[in-house]
C-alpha cells in the first residue's frame, strides 16, 4: 500500500475544527482506504458505515435513532446514494458539546450534493483526495503513473495488459451501475461515446457547438454530458483567466480528462509502445504535467486557470499561490525554449516567476523569471 500522508495528514486536521468532513473523489481512488487509516489515528471508538451495503440500509432505516447515540468517528461511505441523511447529519452536528465526528465518503462533487451544501453550510470541510501523484509513487515509478494513471489498482496491478484491463471494466461499472445510481437517466453506451469523443479534445478549448454537431444533439445537451463527468471527476474543466489587460482573451475553458490512463484507455493505447507512437502523445503529456503541478502545490483548481489572448499569446497554467503569481508551459520536449508567448505572459499576467516544464532531465533558466524544469523537479518549486 502506498502512503498517502498529505492527505491524511490534511483529513485528520480537518476533522480537529469540524463536525463533518467530507472526503470527496473518484470511485476507485483510495478514499475508502485512506478513512481507514484516518481511523486508526483516533484514539476512541470508531464505526463504520458502507451504504452499498444492503445490511448498512437496514440499520440506518431509522438514521437519527442509529446514528445520535455513537461517539468518536464515524465514517459513512458513499454518502451520495443517501442524501436524506445530510438533514439528519446537520442536527446531530449541531448538538452542544457532541464527541462525534462524521467522516463522510462521496464519489461526487458538493454541487452534485446539493443536500450537503444545503444542509450543512458551516458545518462541513472538503477535502478532495486526486490519483496517485508523483511525490507519492517517486521520480522513478514517473514513466508508469503516466502510463497507468493514478488509479491505486491501475498503477500497482501486475501488467499492463492488467492495469488496461482494470481501467476498461472500471470504465463499464461507472458508465453502467455509478451514473445511473446518482439519477441520470443516461444510455451508458452514449456517455461512454462522448467520453470517447472527448479524449480526442484533451487539452483543447471547449467548442461545444463543435462537438454537438458531431454528436448530433444540441450544444445544451453535450454540455450536461461533460458537466456529468466533471462533476464525478472524471473530467476536469480548466476555466480561462479574465482580467482587465485592454486586449481580447479567449474565454472558453479547457478541457483534461483527470486521468492519464483513463485517457489511454479510451484512445485505445494498451502500452508504452503505442503511447510512443500516438499523435496524441503531447496533448497526454501536458495533461498528466498539469495534475502533477497542481497537486504539488496543493492548489485548489478554483485558483487554476490558463491564459490565452486571440493573438495566440498563451499560458498553459496559471496559479496564484501563497500570495505569488506563478506561471507554468508545457513542452513535451528536452530542449524546451524561450518563445515570445512567454515573455508576453510574464508581462501582462505579472508572474513573479514562470516555470517551462520539460520531459527532459536538464534544469536550466531560459530569461530573467523563467526557468526551464523537468517534470521530475516540479517538487522543488517554491
Amino acid at each position: 500500500m502506498i502512503e498517502r500522508s498529505r492527505h491524511l495528514d490534511k483529513a485528520s486536521s480537518l476533522l480537529e475544527e469540524f463536525p463533518v468532513v467530507a472526503l470527496i473523489g473518484a470511485r476507485q481512488v483510495g478514499k475508502t482506504t485512506l478513512a481507514h487509516a484516518i481511523a486508526a489515528r483516533q484514539s476512541g471508538p470508531v464505526h463504520h458505515f458502507d451504504l452499498e451495503d444492503p445490511r448498512t440500509e437496514a440499520r440506518l432505516a431509522s438514521p437519527m435513532l442509529a446514528l445520535e447515540g455513537l461517539g468518536g468517528l464515524v465514517v459513512l461511505d458513499e454518502i451520495q446514494r443517501h442524501p436524506e441523511l445530510f438533514p439528519v447529519l446537520r442536527v446531530l452536528a449541531d448538538r452542544p458539546g457532541t464527541q462525534a465526528r462524521f467522516l463522510i465518503l462521496g464519489s461526487a462533487s458538493p454541487e452534485l450534493m446539493q443536500h450537503s451544501a444545503e444542509s450543512l453550510a458551516g458545518r462541513v470541510a472538503y477535502h478532495e483526495l486526486p490519483g496517485l501523484d508523483l511525490t507519492e509513487t517517486g521520480t522513478a515509478a514517473m514513466d508508469a503513473l503516466w502510463q497507468r494513471g493514478g488509479f491505486p489498482k491501475s498503477f500497482l496491478a501486475g501488467s499492463d495488459a492488467a492495469s488496461l484491463r482494470w481501467r476498461q471494466e472500471f470504465t463499464r461499472s461507472y458508465l453502467e451501475r455509478d451514473i445511473p445510481a446518482l439519477g441520470f437517466r443516461l444510455p451508458p453506451a452514449t456517455l461512454r461515446r462522448f467520453w470517447s469523443m472527448l479524449a480526442h479534445y484533451h487539452g483543447q478549448t471547449w467548442n461545444g457547438s463543435e462537438l454537438a454537431r458531431a454528436f448530433g444533439v444540441t450544444e445544451r445537451t453535450v454540455r450536461h454530458y461533460l458537466d456529468i463527468l466533471a462533476a464525478t471527476f472524471m473530467v476536469r474543466i480548466l476555466a480561462p483567466w479574465h482580467e482587465n489587460l485592454g486586449k481580447r482573451q479567449v474565454k472558453a475553458p479547457k478541457i483534461y480528462l483527470s486521468d492519464s490512463g483513463m485517457l489511454h484507455s479510451l484512445l485505445d493505447i494498451a502500452n508504452p509502445a503505442a503511447l510512443g507512437n500516438h499523435p496524441k502523445i503531447g496533448a497526454s503529456w501536458e495533461g498528466f504535467a498539469l495534475h502533477q503541478v497542481v497537486s504539488r502545490l496543493n492548489a485548489s483548481w478554483d485558483a487554476c486557470h490558463y491564459w490565452k489572448l486571440h493573438s495566440g499569446a498563451e499560458l498553459d497554467l496559471f496559479v496564484q499561490s501563497g500570495g505569488r503569481r506563478l506561471g507554468f508551459e508545457f513542452k513535451f520536449s528536452d530542449t524546451p525554449r524561450l518563445t515570445p508567448s512567454m515573455h508576453s505572459a510574464l508581462e501582462q499576467l505579472r508572474l513573479d516567476g514562470l516555470y517551462v516544464v520539460h520531459a527532459g532531465r536538464e534544469r536550466f533558466p531560459l530569461a530573467e523569471r523563467i526557468e526551464a524544469m523537468p517534470l521530475a523537479a516540479v517538487g522543488s518549486v517554491d
